[in-house]
C-alpha cells in the first residue's frame, strides 16, 4: 500500500513530504522488518519514540510518531506523519493495512472484573452451536475457527488485534467473541472497533495499582458501552444485580433497549427455579417473551450468571431460545476456571483449580465449595497468594475471606514478580488476623506453590475439597529474576498421584 494512500486514512497533526511502499505495521521495533511503518508512541511504562532508531536500522521505510520533537528531526528524511494519539493511529494504520477486517466481523465484547472468560468461552460455544465460525480472544487463549493459539494479552494491541481479525476472515469466520480488559479501554487499544454486543459482568476491586481508585476503574469499563471511536454497540447486556450495572446503562449511548440479566427480580432477563449440584444446573430462564428450562453441566450460582449474560448476548446476536436450550446441555467450562484435577476420586476428595484472584472470587468459590461439600460434612481447603506488583490494598481483604470462609489455610505464592514472596504473605495475613476470631481452622504458610499444594492435599480427608486458587489456567510463575514452568492442575495431580502409591 502507498503511504500517501495509507495516511489518507489517518488523523494527522503534520505531514512531511514523500511516499513510500508499505507492507506492514509495527509498534514494536524489534519486529520492524523492510518496508513496514513503525508507529513510536508514548506507552504507560515506556516511550516508543526511544527505539525509532532500532526501527530504522531494520529497515522501516515510514515513521508515524506522537512527538513533534521527533517529527521535526526526520521530517526531511523520510515520510512521517505526526499524530496527536499514537494508539488511535497505530488502530487507524493497522484496520487499512488489513484491509479492514472488523467491517466482515460481528463483535461480541465483554468487560467485567470475574466471569470474562467463562463468558466469552460460553458464547462462543453457543454460536458455534448453530455453525458460525468465531475468533475467541482472551485471558487464556485465542481460538480462531478452533484452531488454538496462546494469548499473551487479555486484548491485544491495535496491530495484533487486527491481524488475528483478518486471520479470521481468511478461515471463514464471522463473529468475534473477545474479553476487553479495563487496561485496553482506557489506552484505546480497541480504538475504533465497532462492537456490536456489549457484556458487562460485574465490578469488584482489582487493578487499582493501574487505576487508581474504583471509580476510575468502573469509568474505564464504562467505556465499552459509550463506544472507544466506533460508535455505541448495538446492544447492551448488564448485570443487573451489580451495584454498578446502573452506571454501565447510564454509559450506554445505543438506541436499543438495555438487556438486563441477573438472578434477582429486577432483570428483565433473569434464572429462576434453581437447582444446583456438582456437575449439574437447572434452571428455568425468564425472558420478556417465555420461560424456557435449561439445564448445562456447569457448577455453582456464579456460572448462572456467565451463562446468563452468554445466554442474552447469543439471542442478541440472531439464536433462538430452542437453539440455545439445546446447545446449553453440551457446555463446558473455560480451563482453570472451577476445573476438577484428576486422579483425586481414589482418595475420596475433590481437587479444583480456579482463576480466583480478587475477594469477590475467591468468597464465590469458597461458598460454592461450601455448598458441595456441606451435604456430606466435609471441609473447604483453600490454597491461594497475590500477585507481586499489583494492587496491594487486595491482599488483605483476601486473607480476611479466606480465613473467614475456610476450615484450612494455605497460605502461598502466585507470581510475586519482584517482590519478596513473603513480604506478601506478610500482607495477606493482615486480613486473616482481623478474621481469626471467627476462623475455626486453622492455616500454614508456605513460599514454595509446589510444597504449598502438597501441603493441601496431605491435608485433605475424604469429603473435603481442596481449592488451588489465584493462577488457574497459567503455565507459569514469575519471579523477580525468573519466569519458570508451573501448572496447578499438573503438579496436584502429580502430587495426587503420590498420594495413592
Amino acid at each position: 500500500m502507498r503511504w500517501i494512500d495509507l495516511v489518507s486514512q489517518l488523523h494527522t497533526l503534520e505531514l512531511s513530504a514523500g511516499d513510500a511502499t508499505i507492507s506492514g505495521v509495527q509498534y514494536d521495533s524489534r519486529r520492524v522488518q523492510p518496508g513496514d511503518v513503525f508507529v513510536a508512541m508514548r506507552g504507560g511504562t515506556t516511550d516508543g519514540n526511544r527505539f525509532v532508531g532500532k526501527a530504522l536500522e531494520l529497515g522501516a521505510s515510514a515513521l508515524v510518531t506522537d512527538s513533534a520533537e521527533l517529527f521535526a528531526e526526520h521530517k526531511e528524511r523520510l515520510p512521517i506523519a505526526l499524530v496527536e494519539h499514537g494508539r488511535r493511529a497505530l488502530a487507524e494504520l493497522s484496520a487499512a493495512l488489513f484491509q479492514h477486517p472488523e467491517r466482515s466481523l460481528c463483535i461480541s465484547a465483554v468487560t467485567g472484573t470475574n466471569g470474562k472468560t467463562t463468558t466469552a468461552f460460553l458464547l462462543t460455544q453457543l454460536l458455534e452451536s448453530v455453525g458460525r465460525k468465531c475468533v475467541l480472544l482472551g485471558t487464556v487463549e485465542t481460538r480462531i475457527a478452533g484452531r488454538v493459539l496462546e494469548s499473551a494479552h487479555t486484548t491485544p494491541e491495535a496491530r495484533d488485534l487486527y491481524a488475528l481479525l483478518a486471520e479470521g476472515v481468511r478461515a471463514g469466520c464471522t463473529e468475534v467473541v473477545m474479553e476487553m480488559s479495563s487496561h485496553a479501554l482506557e489506552q484505546e487499544r480497541v480504538w475504533a472497533l465497532p462492537v456490536d454486543v456489549a457484556l458487562f459482568t460485574n465490578l469488584t476491586q482489582d487493578h487499582l495499582d493501574y487505576h487508581g481508585t474504583m471509580d476510575a476503574y468502573a469509568e474505564a469499563k464504562a467505556k465499552l458501552f459509550r463506544g472507544v471511536g466506533g460508535g455505541a454497540p448495538r446492544i447492551a447486556v448488564v448485570n443487573q444485580d451489580s451495584a454498578y450495572a446502573g452506571r454501565m446503562a447510564a454509559a450506554y449511548a445505543g438506541q436499543q433497549p438495555i438487556m438486563r440479566y441477573g438472578i434477582g427480580a429486577d432483570a428483565n432477563y433473569r434464572a429462576e427455579d434453581l437447582q444446583l449440584a456438582a456437575g449439574r444446573t437447572q434452571f428455568t430462564f425468564v425472558t420478556p417473551e417465555a420461560r424456557i428450562a435449561m439445564a448445562s453441566p456447569l457448577t455453582g450460582k456464579v456460572n448462572v450468571e456467565n451463562l446468563l449474560a452468554a445466554l442474552c448476548a447469543a439471542l442478541a446476536r440472531g439464536l433462538t431460545l430452542e437453539q440455545v436450550q439445546r446447545a446449553v446441555q453440551q457446555l463446558q467450562p473455560a480451563p482453570g476456571r472451577f476445573e476438577l484435577v484428576p486422579g483425586c476420586e481414589a482418595l475420596g476428595f475433590t481437587v479444583v483449580v480456579d482463576y480466583a484472584h480478587t475477594d469477590d472470587a475467591l468468597q464465590n468459590l469458597i461458598m460454592l465449595a461450601r455448598d458441595l461439600v456441606a451435604p456430606r460434612g466435609g471441609r473447604v481447603l483453600t490454597l491461594f497468594g497475590c500477585g507481586g506488583d499489583r494492587d496491594r490494598t487486595k491482599r488483605p481483604k483476601m486473607g480476611r475471606v479466606a480465613a473467614a470462609e475456610s476450615d484450612f489455610l494455605v497460605i502461598t505464592s502466585d507470581n510475586p514478580r519482584s517482590e519478596d514472596p513473603m513480604a506478601i504473605i506478610d500482607e495477606i495475613m493482615t486480613g486473616v488476623r482481623e478474621a481469626q476470631g471467627g476462623f475455626a481452622g486453622s492455616f500454614v504458610l508456605e513460599p514454595d506453590r509446589h510444597a504449598a499444594i502438597e501441603i493441601a492435599l496431605r491435608a485433605a480427608r475424604p469429603g473435603d475439597i481442596v481449592l488451588l486458587a489465584g493462577k488457574g489456567h497459567e503455565k507459569t510463575q514469575t519471579f523477580a529474576d525468573r519466569t519458570v514452568v508451573f501448572d496447578d492442575v499438573a503438579v496436584a495431580a502429580s502430587v495426587l498421584k503420590e498420594l495413592q502409591k
